[in-house]
């Protein structure tokens, strides 16, 4: 299997992808930011669409999308009443904008199918050297700021409390997320990126009893998933994405069934 560039390639990425969303996951979780998560995957998903128009590789048209994106949202999810209401018009209008952009730039069906499902196992050196920097950049951003973070995720009252800049702490962490879905949805799409940004670390926090050890946890699982995906994938031929989303849930569903049973002794 690894006689072949393209999956070196894909290995060597995925392990990249997976550490940043393992990492980024356990925060996405603490701070309820599931659904921003989602969102975030549809806003890429025009982000994307509207590269592919422009002709420029639709991971720079994501990060565009999803830095804009993220900010805004996020802003709106802390300030509005309606905050689930007004994100999901927010994602229905760019799911809308991105079939327009795919519609307008004449892209066939399978270039869509890559955008939503992930295309992995395409991807060459310099696409490797670009989520490897940006998957650094987003880690050097959580840990620079893993005190601060980890104070205002577990406890924002205690954080406003000790003069920390929330608001500040906020921003960062909304741009590292934007950064992650962007990479993420290298290898399962823009569709399915939440997965490594959520089950995983839903699954650590049966598990770890410290942030460090979460994180360690998360990224365990992520990793098992993306490792895993690609392996069957090769051997079967089968999409990537379908084999690391059934084994993140069935991660899931194990550990929370021995956790329940745990629980009823």
């Amino acid at each position: 299997m690894f006689a072949f560039d393209f999956m070196r390639n894909a290995f060597l990425a995925s392990t990249f992808i997976a550490i940043t969303c393992g990492t980024v996951g356990v925060y996405v979780v603490s701070r309820n930011f599931s659904f921003l998560a989602h969102t975030l995957s549809e806003i890429g998903f025009a982000g994307a669409a509207f590269a592919v128009w422009l002709g420029i590789s639709p991971l720079w048209g994501m990060l565009l999308f999803t830095l804009l994106g993220s900010i805004s949202v996020g802003e709106l999810s802390l300030r509005s009443e309606q905050k689930e209401s007004s994100i999901s018009a927010i994602s229905a209008l760019f799911i809308g904008l991105g079939v327009l952009f795919l519609a307008i730039s004449g892209s066939n069906s399978n270039y869509a199918t890559n955008i939503l499902f992930g295309s992995i196992i395409g991807v060459d050196k310099q696409g490797v050297l670009q989520l490897i920097i940006l998957s650094v950049i987003v880690l050097m951003l959580i840990f620079g700021m893993q005190k601060s973070l980890n104070f205002d995720s577990f406890d924002h009252i205690g954080a406003v409390a000790h003069g920390i800049k929330t608001g500040i702490v906020s921003l960062v962490f909304l741009v590292a997320l934007a950064m992650s879905v962007s990479i993420g949805a290298q290898i399962v799409g823009s569709l399915l990126v939440f997965i490594l940004l959520t089950l995983p670390p839903a699954t650590a926090n049966y598990l770890g009893k410290t942030v460090p050890s979460m994180i360690a946890w998360s990224v365990f699982f992520a990793l098992i998933g993306v490792w895993l995906g690609l392996y069957l994938g090769f051997i079967t031929n089968l999409p990537v994405t379908f084999f690391i989303a059934v084994i993140e849930v069935a991660i899931y569903l194990i550990i929370y069934f021995i956790n329940m049973f745990r629980h009823n002794l």
